[in-house]
């Protein structure tokens, strides 16, 4: 997404009132997006009681819309500079809106599914849109801000999201849910209708279709694999398979991109160090705290049998540091490096996981809150200064494209995260499942491991009818203190290599910038040869 080019078509002068409209406007399709992602694990034991529907077509009520999003995010983001950025967001809004307002009515989990993919996709447009809309209305200091808010408003719709859909479903139903966020939409698209002015960028001389198509590809080979992997094995014909075809999907993007004039994504970004270690913060987040926003409402409503209202209440010592934890770390970057507070909030994150697999099932108490508080804390302190710095260590005629790849690349790896974290506590299930009952037929162990990592307890011990309660009960507790563990150490490796590619960056004043002595000392050939506002100490 080229944002902020040159080239780009000139804003029309606007009223702070008509900004701050358009930002509001923005802001809500940033909620509303995540909050359609991560609000559906909180409906799905709800929506099992009420719509015909297997395990699987459960799990794709969240699975289709990430897939659809992540995987088409970056290509919304292209469409909006072609045809025009208000254009896109306006599609995004009113289909959001529609399909909002028709998922209550799906006869059964099936046709939700379905429902979900132009969800999906309408997101994937409305997020473009919007966060492209920005970079057109906000310049310099102003525009820092606001990625930083709409960094903030994104990660309160993922973090609030279970808590909000646990109280409409205590207050009336499931459907509640759906319309609520049909409810947001609507005011985003009313607001965009009166209020957003169309622009695009004239320097396009096309689509990078052959970019587009197979980035496309690649994303929805590899989040198919990994969500079929629990299904069908890791090992499977049909698993190897998708993961083959990903990589060589991956190979002929990287191809196309180097040759083409006017790539969809320019990999010459990732020839500068910081903007390599700014994508591991998401990274980190994703698995030590998005991915736990999908998988502990189905622990704590479909496993340990709280009540919808009573799981929200839980999760918000898990979400409520990701309303004003990033605003403090974007204050105190202003006086220390800006690698060493992320790095240090990733170690204030393993802490809290680590106290976590030290919690068992059934507590919640005071330890499990101090852990969800840990986590969420040190996941909100890099949540606030990702965003800036994503964009600010590249050159700024290149930080349109930055802010693109920095965006698509986010929600890819948080959707990617989900479907990752959800295979993976189904494998370890029906590993430890195995090491209770070896002979057991290896295709029932499966689907009842795939079952218990859904939160669907009492379809597991159905399939599992050798198993008895308590035993069903122990593999899942081994079996997510393995995925603590996991996400332990992925992000134990982000932190040190964040602390190694980000510990010298500072902040000044909201902007970060460089010294040239710093300049001179870790310049990287070609793309360090211009001026990159970064300072070091």
């Amino acid at each position: 997404m080229h944002q902020n080019s040159p080239s780009a078509s000139a804003a029309v002068p606007r009223s702070a009132r008509e900004k701050m409209l358009v930002l509001i406007a923005v802001i809500l399709a940033c909620i509303s997006l995540p909050l359609s992602l991560s609000a559906g694990p909180a409906a799905q034991t709800f929506i099992s009681r009420d719509l015909a529907g297997g395990t699987v077509a459960l799990s794709w009520i969240t699975n289709a819309f990430m897939l659809a999003c992540g995987s088409t995010l970056m290509v919304a983001g292209a469409l909006a500079d072609h045809y025009g950025r208000k254009k896109i967001f306006f599609i995004g809004m009113l289909v959001m809106t529609l399909v909002s307002l028709a998922m209550p009515f799906a006869p059964s989990v099936l046709w939700l599914d379905f429902l979900r993919v132009p969800h999906g996709l309408a997101a994937a447009c409305a997020y473009a849109g919007g966060v492209s809309m920005l970079a057109q209305e906000f310049e310099g200091p102003a525009r820092v801000r606001i990625f930083s808010l709409i960094g903030i408003a994104f990660g309160a719709g993922l973090a609030f999201g279970p808590t909000l859909a646990g109280g409409l479903i205590a207050l009336a139903n499931w459907h509640a849910v759906f319309l609520g966020s049909a409810v947001i939409s609507s005011i985003a698209l009313l607001l965009c209708i009166f209020y957003m002015k169309d622009s695009k960028n004239p320097a396009t001389h096309g689509l990078d279709w052959l970019g587009a198509g197979t980035f496309t590809l690649m994303l929805t080979l590899f989040t198919f694999a990994v969500i079929e992997a629990p299904v069908h094995g890791w090992t499977s014909s049909l698993v190897l398979g998708l993961f083959l075809s990903s990589g060589v999907a991956l190979v002929v993007f990287v191809a196309i991109e180097l040759k083409v004039p006017n790539p969809m994504l320019d990999l010459s970004l990732f020839r500068y160090p910081r903007f390599v270690g700014a994508q591991l913060l998401p990274l980190a987040t994703a698995y030590s705290y998005i991915a736990l926003l999908v998988i502990l409402p189905l622990r704590f409503i479909g496993i340990e049998g709280l009540s919808p209202l009573e799981a929200g209440i839980l999760m918000l010592y898990f979400s409520a540091p990701l309303l004003f934890i990033p605003f403090l770390s974007a204050m105190l970057a202003r006086f220390f490096p800006v690698g060493i507070l992320s790095g240090i909030g990733m170690l204030i994150s393993v802490a809290g996981l680590l106290l976590f697999t030290q919690v068992p099932l059934g507590n919640h108490g005071i330890l499990m809150r101090v852990d969800l508080l840990l986590i969420g804390l040190g996941a909100a302190i890099p949540w606030g200064l990702m965003d800036n710095l994503a964009v600010s260590v590249v050159p700024s005629e290149k930080a349109g494209m930055a802010i693109g790849i920095f965006g698509a690349l986010r929600v890819s790896i948080d959707s990617t995260s989900m479907a990752i974290v959800g295979s993976l506590l189904a494998f370890f299930a029906r590993q430890t499942l195995t090491d209770f009952k070896p002979d057991q037929n290896p295709d029932i162990l499966t689907s009842g491991a795939a079952q218990l990592a859904a939160g669907t307890l009492a379809k597991a011990g159905s399939i599992l009818s050798s198993f008895d309660h308590a035993q069903l009960l122990q593999a899942y507790e081994l079996a997510f203190q393995k995925l603590l563990w996991v996400a332990i150490i992925l992000t134990l490796i982000a932190a040190v290599l964040v602390f190694g590619l980000l510990g010298r960056v500072r902040s000044d004043h909201g902007e970060i910038a460089r010294d040239k002595d710093d300049e001179a000392n870790h310049a990287v050939p070609a793309p360090l040869t211009e001026e990159v506002p970064m300072a070091v100490e």
